[in-house]
């Protein structure tokens, strides 16, 4: 996996998400022309700035590397689940994950994802340094409804959301009733058929979590 260099040319904002991509041109390795890809932008990454992706390229924020050339308990995001399926993991506006330990003797790594939960991936996965652009996006509250009209109506059909016990029986299994209420057990088994499958899906558990919270970290 040779090492390449590429420029980057603007850092444009995309309607769809909350993080900001990075538009980064390239050297074609066959042909005399260039190629102009899309990345998500790194926090400090700048226009004009080089990004290295390859073995050889340095620990430096916007440049891929392949996990097995990462030490532990680097900051990395963009992460892929499999090799070359181009990320999967911490891609969301702030988020990160920090890899933990590497296996050589079976060639995995563990990652700590931006859930806090820890998962293995084989070490030749390819990972960008640093964390996503756009951290803090949702600390400052929406305030209003026309807000959070525009911000989902760029995005896909999912607000406003109304609840099932609020609609008619012909709407949702939980609607009707001369009050508001569910009249049936909340949770629902995983195999029900698409109209049923509504409320707590294949639920392990139901209730308020009692006690203190295990993170992940506190069970490894």
């Amino acid at each position: 996996m040779a090492t390449i260099r590429g420029v980057v040319k603007d850092i444009i904002h995309d309607p769809g998400r909350g993080a900001p991509v990075a538009k980064i041109q390239f050297q074609n390795a066959y042909r005399f022309k260039r190629d102009t890809e899309l990345l998500l932008a790194t926090e400090g990454m700048y226009t004009g700035q080089f990004i290295y992706c390859g073995r050889k390229a340095t620990l430096t924020c916007g440049n891929v590397l392949p996990l097995s050339e990462v030490p532990e308990g680097t900051i990395v995001c963009n992460v892929e689940a499999k090799v070359g399926d181009r990320g999967s993991f911490a891609r969301g506006s702030g988020s990160f994950a920090v890899v933990v330990t590497h296996d050589e003797d079976k060639g995995t790594t563990r990652l700590r994802l931006p859930s806090g939960g820890k998962k293995t991936v084989s070490s030749n996965v390819r990972a960008q340094i640093g964390v996503v652009a756009g951290g803090g996006r949702t600390d400052k509250p929406l305030l209003k409804a026309g807000r959070a009209y525009h911000k989902y109506a760029v995005k896909r059909n999912c607000w406003p959301k109304i609840r099932g016990v609020a609609k008619n029986p012909v709407e949702h299994p939980h609607g009707g009733g001369n009050h508001q209420h569910i009249g049936m057990p909340s949770t629902v088994a995983k195999d029900r058929p698409a109209g049923r499958k509504v409320g707590l899906i294949g639920a392990r558990r139901t209730g308020r979590l009692r006690g203190v919270k295990k993170t992940a970290q506190d069970k490894d």
